[in-house]
């Protein structure tokens, strides 16, 4: 198990440049299409799509032992809603990529008969219940960073907590005041904690993709592509750069 794990992590680079250049194909077909390109081009441009999305397939196989070994080593997590969303979260992703391994068989012509509508719509749900845990997670870290900000800050000016008295009601302004002491402070912890920061853009740049895929929230193939393509590089960056990756 250990040597395909390691494997395993050697091929999700080349994963994450296929998928790359495949949601890049999909945001140049858009645009191609939008400016009156030949339906010839096009049809190149969708093909050469749907090969390296074949390709990435190849690379996914075996990625669910991958993630059921991170499954495996999140139940142990000390802290119990970190250990919930990212231990679910693995244990769908190993769903995911099993339902994408047999649509890999039926798309390669393994499994001729196939229903891959189906199969494709059961590893989107999977794919879609991970993407929600991964949010979830990084929504509660967010709540801990600001919260442990607050505190810091209250312990320095607290002084300043007997300017206000109770009968001191402005309604409207306080409320919006606070409101953007609450928007300056969730900048301040994503601007301090750049892996925090790269994985929600991720997560929420990744979720469009199966909402548009099972027809939860419609969007057009350009804006998909465009989601697509820049969650697969920041992706990348965690990979060249490790200490980007959010853990655990």
């Amino acid at each position: 198990m250990d040597s395909w794990v390691r494997f395993s992590a050697q091929s999700q680079a080349k994963e994450r440049v296929f998928r790359a250049a495949q949601y890049a194909c999909t945001l140049l077909s858009y645009a191609l299409q939008k400016n009156g390109a030949g339906p010839d081009f096009l049809a190149r441009i969708k093909q050469l799509e749907a090969h390296l999305s074949l390709g990435r397939k190849l690379f996914r196989l075996g990625n669910s032992a991958d993630a059921l070994e991170a499954a495996k080593r999140a139940i142990h997590l000390s802290d119990i809603v970190l250990r919930f969303c990212i231990t679910v979260s693995h244990l769908n992703r190993a769903m995911y990529f099993a339902c994408d391994n047999i649509l890999w068989a039926g798309k390669s012509g393994l499994v001729p008969h196939m229903d891959q509508e189906k199969w494709s719509q059961r590893s989107f749900r999977y794919y879609l219940f991970a993407l929600i845990m991964n949010l979830s997670r990084d929504a509660y870290e967010i709540r801990l960073l600001m919260e442990r900000e607050t505190n810091a800050k209250s312990q320095k000016g607290s002084c300043r907590n007997g300017r206000s008295g109770p009968g001191d009601d402005r309604g409207f302004q306080q409320l919006a005041l606070k409101v953007k002491l609450q928007l300056a402070l969730l900048a301040q912890v994503l601007r301090n904690n750049p892996p925090l920061l790269l994985d929600v853009m991720k997560n929420a740049c990744d979720i469009f993709i199966p909402l548009d895929k099972l027809g939860l929230y419609r969007s057009s193939s350009g804006f998909v592509g465009l989601c697509g393509l820049t969650s697969s590089v920041l992706s990348i960056l965690t990979i060249l750069h490790p200490w980007l990756k959010l853990k655990p």
